[in-house]
């Protein structure tokens, strides 16, 4: 079985449609799902209260929904979602990601054939020639090609013995933990298409926000402290 854990801060435009849509995907393998908020201010969490009071009303809800309060930062909060979690199996999930019909059903397929940790295939809401050609190199089986809003699948038992996240990272946190799994030479990509938003590509243009996180790769790979990509992710994304 798995537990979903989806970090979230203010995201009361996202988060009912990834509620609804999760009921509508998932299949039999889904435990609990834990949104673990990081302090928002807005009506994310009485989105969710409301939402998860008319499912359980209408009988439409398949796996119980459970709210935890943490610090901020999605490290953080992820850490603190596995420590919370109950299944044997944890899917890393951002708010704005929408994953594949049965996905549930799909990660299991993969853990029972000895593959420990993974991916989807990755698309983006937003159509553009570059974005889509992003999209088409998520199909690759390398590090260079990850990122968190493929989401992660993982087994209870490597997380806790790879050392879960680095809170230390603000930002960077998803590829410094993938790329861990990488060299344990046990990361999978389901041939599946998760779908994530490309807000921020449209607040920004797409070719501003790229160049902002390619120059995020290169201080990290020139080894940029966790405190240095924050602050120039602050600065320049979500100023």
């Amino acid at each position: 079985m798995i537990s979903i854990i989806v970090p979230v801060f203010n995201e009361e435009n996202t988060i009912k449609v990834l509620l609804k849509h999760l009921d509508q995907v998932s299949g039999t393998q889904i435990h609990e799902l834990l949104l673990i908020d990081g302090g928002s201010t807005d009506d994310t969490l009485k989105k969710v209260n409301d939402y998860d009071r008319r499912r359980i009303a209408q009988k439409i809800g398949a796996f119980p929904i459970k709210v935890f309060r943490s610090n901020k930062g999605r490290a953080v909060q992820m850490n603190f979602g596995a420590r919370k979690a109950e299944a044997d199996i944890l899917y890393f999930l951002h708010a704005d990601s929408l994953p594949p019909k049965h996905f549930d059903e799909a990660i299991v397929t993969y853990v029972k054939d000895n593959k420990r940790a993974g991916c989807f295939r990755m698309k983006f809401d937003h159509k553009h020639w570059w974005l889509g050609l992003m999209a088409w190199f998520t199909k690759i089986n390398h590090r260079a090609c990850r990122g968190g809003d493929q989401s992660l699948f993982v087994c209870k038992k490597v997380f806790q013995e790879i050392g879960g996240y680095d809170e230390r990272y603000i930002v960077f946190e998803d590829n410094h933990f993938i790329g861990k799994l990488y060299d344990q030479k046990m990361f999978s990509v389901i041939p599946s298409w998760i779908v994530t938003s490309s807000r921020r590509y449209r607040e920004h243009g797409v070719w501003r926000l790229q160049y902002y996180f390619l120059i995020i790769y290169i201080k990290r790979w020139f080894g940029a402290s966790g405190e240095e990509l924050c602050a120039y992710y602050k600065k320049k994304v979500v100023k």
